[in-house]
């Protein structure tokens, strides 16, 4: 499974790729990376419709366990995946922005 850094993500972010953040809805209010869609790990398998099979897709999750999951599955489906290493978590303590609420 491919993992990208968090500098693949500010230029997948910049192109418009899409961003799927597999947090739970609590984890993804409190803190998330601008742009993303939250589809929790828990609802994934459901709502795997909703996510585009053109272009590379960036998974991001707190800290990179779950969205290797969420990349593999994806993969698996035949769409370009890749996981982001440090997640969200890393994100914020490297000072990036975040958005918060609902």
């Amino acid at each position: 499974m491919r993992e990208v850094d968090l500098a693949a993500l500010e230029t997948g972010l910049a192109e418009g790729a899409t961003v799927i953040d597999v947090r739970e809805r609590d984890e993804y209010v409190q803190a998330r990376v601008p742009g993303v869609t939250n589809i929790p790990l828990s609802e994934f398998v459901a709502r795997v419709e909703e996510i585009p099979t053109e272009g590379t897709v960036y998974v991001i999750c707190a800290v990179g366990g779950r969205s290797l999951q969420a990349a593999q599955y994806l993969a698996a489906r035949g769409v370009d995946a890749v996981s982001v290493a440090g997640g969200t978590d890393l994100w914020a303590r490297t000072g990036r922005p975040v958005e918060s609420g609902a």
